[in-house]
């Protein structure tokens, strides 16, 4: 029986239209959680190291063992402009999985964003490359570069099932990821997230204590008061 590969990379993929990056540009990740069904959000231990937090991009998702960086460096080779860096490391702590250098390759790449469930290195080297970076924290531990990992297969990172091509949307809050497939679906639910939003907005400016379904909610026989 053959060896199993070493790294296994998936050279292309739909990704998102232009069309539908700008219009999920400026949107918060809470409302893009709304949109969606209230979910979406990957792990809150994910967040962001740089001070650059925004992204909006395609999921270009990468497995790799423990402290190993094989299979990122390898996505460099399929990355397009517009790709977001989805790597799973399976929560390890032990070591880097990410620097400054292949950061700075990625950037150079095209890629708009890193987001790891692993751990990164070289602090201020990731800031000045500029583009954001999500992790569960730092170690300056290196790791090796033997894989074994995979390049564009579907991965789990945060919780959250990834595939190739899906809608990455990053901020201050956290990553939310929208399956290709559900992009427009949960961009015309934004029209009603937005209006919502709005006029929960004008009613605190208004002086507002309380949202105006919450007394019709306390009314119903389910709720017992105990005085």
């Amino acid at each position: 029986m053959a060896d199993a590969p070493t790294l296994s990379i998936r050279r292309d993929w739909p990704r998102p239209d232009a069309a539908t990056l700008a219009a999920f540009a400026a949107v918060p990740t809470g409302w893009v959680v709304d949109a969606q069904g209230r979910r979406g959000a990957l792990h809150h231990a994910i967040h962001a190291l740089t001070r650059a937090t925004r992204i909006v991009g395609h999921a270009l998702p990468v497995w790799s063992r423990a402290r190993d960086n094989l299979a990122p460096y390898a996505a460099l080779s399929v990355a397009r402009p517009g790709d977001v860096l989805m790597v799973a490391t399976d929560a390890h702590e032990a070591s880097s999985v990410v620097g400054d250098i292949m950061l700075g390759m990625a950037r150079n790449a095209g890629v708009t964003g890193f987001v790891t469930d692993g751990l990164a290195r070289d602090l201020p080297g990731l800031d000045a490359v500029g583009i954001p970076v999500f992790a569960r924290g730092i170690s300056p531990n290196s790791p090796m570069k033997d894989g074994p990992g995979t390049v564009g297969l579907p991965i789990v990172l945060g919780g959250v099932a990834i595939a190739a091509g899906d809608l990455v949307v990053a901020d201050g809050d956290g990553v939310v990821v929208v399956p290709l497939a559900a992009a427009a679906a949960v961009l015309a639910g934004l029209a009603e997230v937005r209006a919502k939003e709005a006029a929960m907005d004008d009613a605190v400016r208004a002086g507002a204590a309380e949202p105006g379904w919450l007394a019709e909610r306390l009314a119903r026989p389910d709720v017992r008061f105990l005085d």
